[in-house]
């Protein structure tokens, strides 16, 4: 990992110096144990800041949208698609951006990790290679890596950037035996009935606090249709009914952009498994369209496009 690390720190001193970009978007260590931070570094002599190890677990894809600088964005196999779809979909001149990709073999949940040690707080925590090292008061662990994953990570078939420009390290192997739609299978193998009180249970723990839109790198729209008021689309309540259609709606408005991040759930303050509703809709675009996010800079969402042979059996 220090190798990958000085690797990075060389090609970003590199792009700064060179002039090629104005700023390096990466991460930095956090101030608390298994956590980092974005990082803005614009000085050659600020790069020894960049880190990187399975603690990154931010998108910096959104830091992308509406800037006017040219940046250089550390990005995994995620976020180099996020910024993808951003360019294909003229949110972000492609010359503007410089990809340095980064093979990722996963990011570790502190969600999990916090759960396994209960009601113990986590004063120290280093990750040495398929290790987590966790130090409190009167205790200590060594943990499997692997174990405490994003749930995410579990099935992603895309842990080298598939879009780069420069890629920090060696390519790492792919999943390509796993079945990314596991959990959307079982969902279709309930009653309707079943599924409905699934969901219905999911999201009534929801308050409504749009951390997921705010940290998706998707949610760029000015004004939100949660905040429009001519007209009012539906109340800004805790009541069901409201809750649901939020992310009905804003599950619809990723459709064929989303490429499973898991922000949305890593962020959510009251555990809600958003990623079922995502993966839901991706199965969908992929069956529909042969369509998966984020592998080309040309290629808008089918959703955000018309092809003439596009299925059109839901007209009849």
């Amino acid at each position: 990992m220090e190798k990958l690390e000085k690797s990075l720190r060389e090609i970003a001193e590199k792009l700064l110096s060179e002039k090629k970009v104005d700023l390096i978007i990466g991460y930095e260590r956090g101030t608390r144990p298994l956590r980092t931070t974005p990082c803005f570094v614009n000085k050659t002599e600020d790069v020894q800041k960049l880190i990187w190890d399975s603690s990154c677990d931010n998108n910096l894809a959104k830091y992308v949208v509406d800037r006017k600088e040219k940046v250089g964005v550390v990005a995994k196999g995620c976020d180099a698609r996020l910024i993808a779809v951003c360019i294909a979909e003229n949110q972000v001149p492609k010359e503007n951006v410089i990809i340095i990709g980064v093979p990722c073999l996963g990011v570790v949940d502190r969600k999990k990790v916090e759960s396994k040690l209960e009601e113990k707080e986590i004063l120290e925590a280093t990750i040495e290679g398929e290790k987590i090292k966790v130090k409190g008061e009167e205790f200590e662990l060594l943990l499997a890596k692997n174990d405490f994953l994003c749930d995410s990570c579990l099935t992603c078939k895309h842990r080298n950037p598939p879009i780069q420009d420069v890629l920090v390290g060696e390519e790492v192997p792919e999943l390509t035996e796993v079945n990314e739609f596991t959990e959307v299978e079982n969902l279709e193998a309930m009653a309707a009935e079943e599924r409905w009180n699934h969901f219905n249970g999911e999201l009534s723990k929801c308050i409504r606090c749009y951390a997921c839109r705010s940290v998706c790198p998707l949610c760029y729209c000015k004004t939100c249709f949660v905040d429009q008021s001519i007209p009012t689309w539906f109340g800004k309540t805790n009541d069901l009914s409201d809750t649901m259609i939020y992310h009905i709606v804003r599950a619809l408005h990723v459709a064929g952009r989303c490429v499973d991040c898991g922000a949305c759930s890593r962020v959510c303050p009251v555990n809600i498994n958003l990623r079922e509703l995502m993966k839901k809709i991706e199965k969908i675009v992929k069956e529909r369209y042969n369509f998966k996010a984020g592998l080309s800079l040309e290629e808008a969402p089918p959703l955000g496009d018309f092809k003439s042979e596009d299925p059109q059996e839901f007209i009849k």
